[in-house]
């Protein structure tokens, strides 16, 4: 008896591990193995690859608070952190939005004592609303080789594992609040989230989540509202994901395909009363009117249409 078909699920990384040698009938020629999905661009960013020392948070806050910047627009403010020494830098998409007038405050050291800088030529290099993710570049004239911070592997994260966040909340600069790994995949609204008992608040987001190793392993996005030790960040490998394909998120106002555009589709009411103004423009352009004298070249003409008498009012 036929019940349709037979539905095979293979899991995907069982199909990369497959070559043609393993395939009946074909060739046992080997072909190189498949290149991995998610590209990292060399150079581009740090990441440490070998297992490093854990060591104090007063320690590493010394050395990688450098690289936490403050993300300023008109309409608030964010954290964010430098991953290049040309200035380009991570943030939160919800920080920017909306949002052309940006600048980006940075800490650096100066005679033994950090110095605060005010940069102001920011350009939008890539942007993914869905992820909450925003890549920008500090493009000042004056711009030195900026500190920067690696990105570790938030996957090797345990449960219990302590972490540390480096932000601006509520503009309270520099603030570092502590915590540990609550769970890993924790899914809201569709994606899954680090939760942690690191104080995030309002002006965290687009910050670093540090490991005890000096690694980026999140970026803090939200909290719950009312809720004690309730944060949650973005896992590293979305930010490694975003900045290996960040020619598809490149950011272009005027390009149509660009993952966000700021001009708003207009709403099906508004819709409906410009297709109806069309439509009547049209129909006045095509339509003959009945009652306009017919000359032997007109429509009316060929319709054997004739002027309607004009009617008297009644007296």
């Amino acid at each position: 008896m036929d019940v349709g078909y037979t539905v095979l699920v293979v899991p995907r990384n069982q199909i990369e591990k497959i070559i043609e040698g393993d395939n009946p009938g074909r060739s046992d020629k080997k072909t190189p193995a498949a290149a991995p999905a998610q590209a990292e661009p060399k150079g581009f960013f740090q990441s440490t690859g070998a297992l490093l020392p854990e060591r104090s948070v007063r320690e590493l806050v010394g050395q990688l608070g450098a690289a936490v910047v403050q993300v300023r627009t008109p309409g608030g403010l964010g954290s964010g952190f430098i991953i290049n020494e040309e200035g380009y830098l991570i943030t939160n998409f919800h920080v920017i939005e909306n949002e052309t007038q940006i600048s980006v405050e940075v800490y650096q050291q100066n005679s033994g004592q950090l110095e605060r800088k005010s940069y102001k030529q920011i350009k939008i290099i890539a942007i993914n609303k869905f992820a909450d993710l925003a890549l920008l570049k500090i493009e000042d004239k004056d711009s030195p080789q900026f500190p920067k911070v690696p990105l570790g592997d938030s996957d090797a994260l345990a449960v219990g594992e302590r972490v540390f966040a480096i932000g601006s909340p509520l503009g309270l600069e520099r603030t570092v609040t502590e915590g540990i790994v609550s769970t890993k995949t924790r899914p809201m609204q569709g994606e899954l989230y680090l939760q942690t008992t690191a104080q995030i608040n309002p002006g965290n987001s687009g910050g670093p989540l540090f490991n005890l190793r000096g690694e980026v392993v999140g970026v803090t996005n939200m909290k719950i509202t009312f809720g004690e030790g309730l944060g949650f960040a973005i896992p590293v490998e979305a930010v490694r994901y975003f900045l290996g394909h960040r020619d598809a998120f490149a950011y272009d106002n005027d390009n149509p395909s660009n993952p966000y555009r700021y001009l708003e589709p207009p709403s099906r009411t508004q819709k409906r009363r410009t297709e109806s103004r069309e439509f009547r423009k049209s129909a006045n352009r095509s339509s003959p009117d009945p009652t306009a004298p017919a000359s032997r070249r007109s429509p009316n003409a060929s319709r054997g249409t004739r002027p309607r008498a004009k009617q008297r009012a009644p007296a």
